[in-house]
């Protein structure tokens, strides 16, 4: 059996990243697969690039354009919905005309077009759609909060200010379902609440939607020695250290303004705590972050070598992510392989990963009491048995072998 893979991206972003990660473990289980992007950033022999010409980069600023003039030239929400006006047939591809299934995961911002998924749809070949967030089966927006007209018909669209050139969502509502109406598709959700979504809007009915969590490479994320790992960052030996991951922080989808309330409540309410306590902040939003939070900030610049992201996870205490929309979160599911327990809000795919008080605590959504509740909880707790239980979770559900046989049984079927 031969897998095509495609991804707008080799490794940039968590879809790209849980994509690539899929093809490591189904070749590890005797499938012969291969991924498809528009970005290629290794020399890995089985990612191949589409081909560089000069008008991607014009697919992309266009559809981005469209968007921007149909809002009333408003940049509000430009990245948060994708229309698919422009991108590139990939299906006279050698290697699309090869594979025996097609195998779509996030395919956004000017690498497939409508028209192009259209095609590969009725190419004659299986074709499997992985649910890295809503957009195949709403109008335009990749996450609709609490909008829910993807049920029957997306239109009006909250996150466009206005319809100047009609009603996108509605007219991409409408194409996507004529493109599914007549093809068997099979839908995978990474997490059972993207399933259930899923489940419930109109585009889907008549095809099969199912849940397969992304997969890890646990013999890569595992427990290693803290010191260690703290030696190894330069980080203090002799303080509790709680780590946040946020690349920017202006996006309200990863709340991290109820993470500053929790710490300032935690600072207000355990003094004494306090003290023992500060942030390791990896990525580029340290230095804005500083100023707003109540602990001393520890800054870690972008880290991309997977090994270097094992010893952090393994230097610190506990893993903090407010999210407020979030499917199936790579960093929570790393972080439980090293033996790190986790917090986050009861919201999309995170209390499937995190079990209550057993391996890291479940914060009621946008509670800010209780999200520090959960970060003195979890520091209080036997760090040896959530250590324990957070790894055992990894390796029954997230674990190669587990993921990857799921998935050569949808791909058999």
């Amino acid at each position: 059996m031969r897998v095509l893979i495609i991804n707008t991206s080799e490794r940039v972003g968590g879809a790209a990243i849980a994509a690539s990660r899929l093809m490591e473990a189904l070749k590890k289980n005797g499938v012969k697969v291969k991924m498809l992007v528009r970005d290629k950033q290794t020399d890995h022999l089985t990612v191949l690039p589409v081909g560089h010409n000069w008008t991607q980069p014009f697919k992309f600023l266009w559809e981005r354009l469209c968007i921007f003039v149909a809002n009333c030239f408003s940049r509000k929400n430009l990245f948060q919905v994708d229309i698919a006006n422009a991108g590139t047939d990939v299906t006279q591809l050698t290697e699309f005309q090869r594979a025996d299934v097609i195998h779509l995961h996030w395919v956004n911002q000017g690498f497939l077009s409508l028209s192009n998924i259209d095609k590969i749809i009725h190419a004659g070949k299986p074709v499997v759609i992985t649910m890295h967030d809503q957009w195949y089966f709403t109008g335009i927006c990749h996450y609709s909060g609490d909008c829910q007209k993807y049920q029957e018909l997306c239109q009006q669209c909250e996150l466009m200010k206005c319809t100047m050139f009609g009603d996108l969502a509605k007219q991409v509502f409408l194409k996507k379902e004529k493109m599914y109406s007549d093809a068997k598709l099979t839908f995978v959700g990474c997490s059972q609440w993207m399933a259930n979504l899923a489940k419930t809007s109109k585009l889907t009915q008549g095809h099969q939607v199912v849940s397969i969590p992304n997969a890890i490479n646990t013999d890569r994320f595992r427990p290693q020695d803290k010191m260690e790992a703290r030696k190894a960052f330069k980080l203090p030996t002799d303080k509790r250290l709680l780590l946040f991951g946020c690349q920017r922080i202006t996006d309200e989808r990863k709340g991290f303004h109820y993470l500053v309330e929790a710490l300032q409540l935690l600072k207000q309410q355990n003094p004494n705590i306090a003290k023992g306590i500060e942030i390791v902040v990896v990525g580029g939003a340290a230095e804005n972050i500083r100023h707003q939070v109540p602990f001393n900030i520890i800054p870690i610049n972008y880290v991309s070598d997977p090994q270097k992201m094992v010893l952090l996870y393994n230097a610190v205490d506990l893993y903090v992510t407010p999210s407020l929309q979030d499917n199936l979160p790579n960093t929570i599911m790393e972080s439980m392989a090293c033996g790190t327990p986790c917090v986050g809000f009861k919201v999309g795919g995170i209390p499937e990963m995190i079990d209550h008080k057993e391996n890291g605590y479940v914060a009621a959504y946008k509670d800010a009491q209780d999200f520090a509740n959960g970060i003195l909880w979890t520091l209080d707790a036997d760090h040896g048995a959530l250590s324990r239980n957070a790894r055992n979770k990894v390796m029954v559900t997230y674990s190669e072998n587990a993921v990857a046989y799921k998935y050569i049984e949808v791909y058999e079927n």
